[in-house]
């Protein structure tokens, strides 16, 4: 009767290891993926501040008398 006691012991320990294995991959997903997505949503940040400065540079030379620059155009035999 050992031997069954023995292996329902090690069936018990493998699934307790088993899932303790899997809950500490899920923790670490977790930190990973709260880290991309804070890097995601400062990224977003900076380009809507990089957005702004080219916004208040593109003023500013409008301010001074200076054109903004225009986009080449395709004559019409071109395309």
């Amino acid at each position: 009767m050992d031997g069954k006691d023995d292996g329902k012991q090690n069936t018990a320990d493998m699934t307790q290891f088993v899932q303790t294995l899997l809950q500490q991959m899920q923790n670490r997903f977790q930190t990973m993926s709260d880290s991309i997505v804070s890097k995601i949503d400062e990224m977003g940040e900076r380009i809507s501040e990089l957005e702004q400065s080219i916004n208040d540079l593109r003023a500013e030379m409008g301010a001074e008398g200076s054109p903004p620059p225009a986009a080449p155009s395709k004559k019409p035999d071109e395309g």
